[in-house]
């Protein structure tokens, strides 16, 4: 089956971009099953009900999230009634939302998307993403109850990130990273069979520092102090993602690769 995978969306131009361009994807990828990144999609913090509609409305099948997920605090009040919303599965016991979900993919698939968090740099609080990651895939194992897996791994340190995909290789279809907003080069599939990317990138505009505009957060290195509140920034988007192809037999990936449509960066359209 062929997964599509977007990184987060930041403010109205992200948004913006990927309504305007998720179906045509769809239909030049032929995808299966979308996956889109929301934490950021509410002017930069957070998602709300409106917009997660949306998002799904648009062509997403699930919209995860990051530390950003109840930055707007209407979604304390909703996250429970949307199965298609994740957080990220490794918050506190007792958070409302959920971190996982199985859905049917548009081919008939059972696909398994799961938002976990990383801890380094981030939220060392939290409880810890590799035996959360064991406790979802023992009760949602690949290739019996799952017909492909995918893990949005949202974290800071790139170090983390490739230590968890080695450590579910060959037993996820998909880890793509996201939070950091940049586009890696890495995508790979792993030696046991996991297609693998540190970093999605963002949708959002790249002229910014990571989808905010640049002049208050510049400000805050130069002078150590705050002018206000950041705000996204509002130029033409970049899309990013990833696309990958899985074995309909096994679940694992068989290739993967990065997409890039629209806005500053130079463009990059799967082959596959």
């Amino acid at each position: 089956m062929r997964i599509l995978f977007l990184g987060d969306m930041v403010g109205k131009t992200g948004r913006t971009a990927v309504y305007d361009k998720l179906p045509g994807l769809k239909k030049r990828l032929k995808t299966d099953f979308v996956i889109v990144n929301g934490e950021n999609a509410a002017s930069g913090f957070g998602i709300t009900r409106k917009i997660l509609n949306e998002t799904l409305e648009a062509g997403a099948d699930v919209v995860t999230t990051g530390n950003h997920a109840f930055d707007q605090k209407e979604t304390l009040n909703w996250a429970n009634d949307e199965d298609r919303f994740l957080r990220p599965a490794n918050f506190p016991k007792g958070t409302v939302g959920r971190g996982s979900n199985l859905v049917e993919a548009a081919n008939g698939a059972r696909v398994l998307v799961a938002n976990i968090m990383g801890r380094v740099f981030m939220h060392p609080e939290l409880d810890d993403p590799f035996a959360c990651a064991e406790a979802e895939l023992a009760a949602c194992p690949l290739g019996d109850v799952a017909d492909a897996i995918v893990v949005d791994f949202h974290a800071e340190a790139t170090s983390e990130a490739q230590c968890f995909g080695h450590f579910v290789d060959g037993r996820v279809s998909l880890v793509v990273g996201t939070h950091t907003h940049i586009p890696t080069a890495d995508h790979q599939v792993l030696v046991g069979g996991t297609a693998y990317m540190t970093d999605a990138g963002m949708c959002g505009d790249y002229d910014s520092s990571i989808g905010m505009d640049k002049e208050e957060p510049l400000n805050r290195f130069l002078t150590k102090l705050s002018k206000g509140r950041m705000e996204p920034a509002s130029g033409e988007a970049t899309v990013c993602g990833v696309l990958v192809i899985t074995d309909d037999s096994t679940g694992l990936a068989t290739a993967v690769e990065p997409l890039r449509v629209g806005g500053r960066l130079s463009e990059i359209w799967p082959s596959i």
